[in-house]
């Protein structure tokens, strides 16, 4: 019986001491927070923003990183993804960081015929989701997701903003009222370009403008031509287009050689914000062109933002200087700000929350904590505050406070030129220049 009593004591005795010997390693696997980054690093999604955006969200990763990490002590885990501008290889990846690499966070997605089948996929998995770039309402609309949250703004707000714009200047710089400026709007035939272009028909109608031609097309269109020749008959002072890259400056070469003229060129976003890229391929000839994205967050006004926000900025800029050691401020895309920008939201704010009044970073603890942040307007580098919309809400997960800003090369630089709020400059060109060589005469 005592060799009994002594056997148990001794079993008793190495269980606790292999509970002693495990429990450090249990804390220092506490100490990291894995994060996928879900970014095209190929095709041609990458050149277009996506390869920025990544950029971006690296860099903020570092910086906090350096800095000790999630409250000084929770070091970022970064694990890379690779949709490769295919929606079905970003549904492999995500489900590979999910559940081959255990990420505790996915972020990313640029594209937004991406994010649209993600969200879901990912949501149903009871997974946190943090897009930091695809802007698309139907990602998120009317599907109550749990899980997934974006403090970018929505594709609703670019198509709405950049009819405003031209409505704000109509009488100024076209001499028309709004309800004799006409309008047409071509966009890539997918979630992104397809709910810009609702909201540019939508608004323009709102304002009384005369939509005198919508037309969608593939981004894989091999040729544009007759679209540009539909849009020479109908005659438009302003021309609204939502493209990615490639078919963007195809659209642009074939406009040139067919002698479309317009008087305001608008973009949304995507290979119009690519400033050094457009140049690279147009010069100056991309003068006056405009673009709509949320703010650059070098071109802010530091006045106009918290205390301590602007000094992230020069951090950005800074660290940039690895990627492009030669670009200007005022070229540097707009992209680089959102991924930036957007992964310090759930750096700074998000995560901390998480972890100190929810228990960690499980997704049912970051959820909360996202439901609960409340950044007032000037509390983000791109100057806008962040409040997400709460369960039951049409746009549950979107941030009701983010802004869509309007650009316009201005001598060779980008520059905030709507809304005021974000203006960088009171009086704008708005116009396209008589050198460009889609001004109409």
């Amino acid at each position: 019986m005592k060799s009994v009593r002594m056997i148990l004591a001794v079993a008793l005795a190495l269980a606790v001491g292999a509970l002693g010997v495990w429990s450090p390693r249990a804390d220092a696997q506490a100490q990291t927070i894995k994060i996928g980054l879900l970014y095209d690093h190929s095709g041609p999604f990458s050149a277009a923003g996506s390869l920025n955006c990544w950029r971006g969200a690296k860099m903020i990763i570092d910086y906090v990183n350096e800095k000790g990490g999630v409250l000084g002590k929770y070091k970022i885990v970064q694990v890379d993804g690779d949709s490769q501008s295919k929606a079905e290889v970003a549904i492999n990846e995500a489900e590979r960081l999910l559940n081959v690499d255990k990420v505790d966070i996915l972020a990313g997605v640029y594209s937004s015929a991406h994010a649209v089948p993600l969200a879901e996929k990912v949501d149903k998995q009871k997974k946190f989701l943090w897009i930091t770039t695809a802007i698309a309402d139907a990602v998120l609309k009317d599907r109550n997701l749990q899980y997934t949250f974006r403090p970018q703004p929505n594709g609703g707000l670019f198509g709405e903003n950049s009819v405003q714009y031209v409505a704000h200047y109509a009488q100024e710089k076209l001499k028309k009222a709004p309800r004799d400026v006409r309008v047409a709007i071509i966009y890539e035939d997918g979630p992104y370009g397809t709910g810009v272009a609702a909201a540019n028909e939508a608004e323009a109608k709102k304002q009384g403008m005369q939509v005198v031609l919508k037309e969608g097309f593939s981004i894989q269109a091999p040729d544009l031509s007759s679209l540009v020749t539909k849009l020479r008959a109908a005659r438009p002072d302003v021309l609204y287009h939502t493209g990615y890259a490639p078919d963007i400056a195809l659209f642009l070469r074939q406009a040139k050689e067919q002698g479309l003229r317009v008087k305001i060129y608008i973009g949304h976003g995507a290979g119009h914000s690519q400033l050094p890229k457009l140049k690279e391929a147009f010069g100056t000839e991309v003068e006056g062109f405009h673009t709509v994205d949320p703010p650059a967050a070098q071109l802010i006004d530091p006045k106009k933002l918290k205390p301590g926000v602007a000094e992230l900025t020069q951090e950005m800029l800074k660290r940039y200087k690895t990627f492009e050691p030669s670009i200007p401020a005022g070229q540097v895309a707009p992209h680089v700000s959102m991924g930036f920008n957007n992964m310090w939201i759930l750096l700074n704010d998000v995560l901390p929350r998480a972890i100190q009044k929810h228990g960690g970073f499980s997704a049912e603890a970051l959820a909360k904590a996202a439901r609960e942040t409340d950044i007032p307007e000037g509390g983000t580098m791109q100057g806008y505050g962040v409040k997400f919309h709460p369960l039951g809400h049409a746009m549950a997960g979107q941030n009701m406070r983010a802004i869509a800003a309007v650009f316009q090369v201005v001598d060779g630089d980008f520059k905030h030129v709507y809304p005021p709020v974000v203006a960088s400059m009171s009086a704008p060109p708005v116009l396209l220049p008589a050198s460009s060589p889609l001004f109409a005469r």
